[in-house]
């Protein structure tokens, strides 16, 4: 979809604005209603038009405004409003306008009132381009024509302010879709070589630094534990590295981003069921969070070094693949009895944290889909979280907020870590049933030399049937992705 900026509505298809509940008009809303002869006041009056959140209205005004549609959107109550209110009820009208095959779509700002132009531009066009993305995959059908094919965006006096907000919600809805997108895809397309290529591609368009290292010079790291992961599988290992103000890393504070990059996960030899199995293409999604971060990054050139990691293989099975019982040894020098190969997230993982140390990071964040625990824990209501900083903390649960991606604190206790002792080496990497995601962290923390770290585990948020929220669409959500641009943006302040 092709964004523009109006100065004013001409000739749209469908013209999207806001009513408040209650009845209560935008500024936009009042504005159509007067060149509407008092029409919309009626259906507020009525109880026709609600304002409700989740609620919208299509009308055909025939000539009397410059659109052959207008549809308005409940905002909810005006004194509840926030930008995730926005995203929301952008995402509904655009996905009318799109079953309305509309081609040319209008969109006043949705909430100028409350939150400010640029605000409400960055909300309303982030809400409107998630809200319509569509994955066809490998299907030999046709894919259907896209609509809306343009979003245009009505600008009025604001238009620098909207303008900023408008491409900035571009920005960071593209960057959740190319990690949508990457995780929709199937594992014989999406393999590590694959994801490498991609970020490398990402990176020459936007002006990223990157590097993708092959299996010697993985090997020349001596990541012994991601190596271990790898073996099983005929797809060679990837360590992708993107940087952000490489050449003022001096001068900036350094956030370190990690994802998991496991294209597709088989539990090796401690294998998962067939059941178990499906959903597993997703076992990457951390890693293509970090990656469509780091798209974002550039492209908003945000004031920090920020460098993302993606440690990316498959676990599989096969005459070589590593088995329960097996010493590796990470980079670090730490070696690490297996008890179960299906626990390899956190191995690659390790070998990545202790990379990570080498540019002094202020602060380190990595991701996965990484326990089953914590999708019994918590669902994919919020994804749980494990921090060493109370400053890393906040910054985490306030982004998470502001766009909707929730993380929930879980705890770091010395007795969990105890689980993790072996009588053959320096850990296992596993530590029995009860608490598993909390183990999970423990093991990664031991291989944190830094102040400030955080660990997401997003296990079941990567991936939804369905979803109430109308600017998630089924499939790959994005998670973890529009969070850490948040976490960025907001950094100095």
């Amino acid at each position: 979809m092709t964004l523009q900026i109006l100065a004013e509505a001409g000739d749209h298809d469908a013209l999207i604005a806001g009513v408040y509940e209650g009845g209560v008009l935008s500024a936009a809303a009042e504005a159509l209603n007067g060149a509407l002869g008092g029409m919309l006041t009626d259906l507020t009056t009525s109880g026709d038009l609600s304002g409700k959140a989740g609620s919208s209205l299509t009308l055909y005004p025939r000539g009397q405004i410059p659109a052959k549609r207008l549809i308005l959107v409940g905002l909810g109550k005006r004194d509840d409003l926030t930008p995730d209110s926005v995203r929301r009820a952008a995402a509904v009208g655009a996905q009318k306008a799109r079953d309305l095959k509309a081609g040319r779509l209008g969109l006043y700002p949705l909430g100028v009132e409350v939150i400010g132009a640029e605000n409400a531009a960055s909300a309303s066009v982030e809400g409107a381009l998630l809200g319509t993305y569509t994955y066809h995959g490998q299907k030999t059908t046709t894919a259907p024509e896209p609509f809306p094919t343009t979003l245009e965006v009505i600008a009025g006096v604001d238009q620098d302010l909207v303008k900023a907000g408008a491409f900035a919600g571009q920005i960071i809805a593209e960057a959740a879709m190319l990690a949508r997108t990457l995780t929709n895809l199937p594992p014989n397309i999406c393999t590590p070589e694959y994801l490498g290529e991609t970020a490398q591609e990402m990176a020459a368009k936007v002006g990223l630094r990157v590097e993708v290292l092959h299996r010697t010079q993985i090997e020349a790291l001596k990541m012994g534990a991601l190596l271990a992961v790898a073996r099983g599988s005929r797809s060679e290992p990837r360590f992708i590295i993107l940087e952000h103000n490489a050449a003022q890393s001096d001068k900036l504070d350094t956030v370190v981003l990690v994802g998991k990059g496991i294209t597709f996960d088989t539990g090796g030899y401690s294998i998962k069921t067939a059941e178990g199995m499906v959903g597993m293409k997703g076992d990457m999604a951390g890693g293509a969070a970090v990656i469509a971060a780091m798209q974002a990054v550039a492209r908003l050139n945000l004031p920090l070094h920020v460098v993302g990691l993606v440690p990316t293989c498959d676990n599989r099975i096969s005459d070589d693949a590593y088995v329960p019982q097996e010493v590796v040894t990470a980079s670090n020098g730490m070696t690490i009895e297996i008890i179960s190969t299906d626990a390899e997230g956190r191995l690659i993982l390790a070998d990545a944290l202790v990379f990570a140390a080498r540019y002094k990071p202020a602060a380190v964040v990595n991701i996965a889909t990484l326990t089953g625990s914590k999708s019994i824990a918590l669902g994919p209501a919020a994804a749980a979280f494990y921090s060493t900083d109370d400053g890393l903390r906040d910054k985490l649960i306030h982004a998470g907020k502001a766009v909707n991606e929730l993380v929930w604190q879980m705890p770091l206790l010395p007795a969990y870590d105890k689980l993790l002792e072996s009588k053959t080496a320096d850990m296992k990497n596993t530590g029995g049933r009860f608490g598993g995601a909390n183990i999970a962290a423990m093991f990664l923390k031991r291989f944190v030399t830094y102040p400030a770290w955080a660990h997401i585990d997003m296990a079941v948020n990567d991936t939804l049937d369905s979803s109430d929220v109308k600017y998630v669409t089924a499939g790959g959500t994005g998670f973890g992705a529009r969070l850490f641009i948040e976490m960025l943006r907001r950094w100095q302040g």
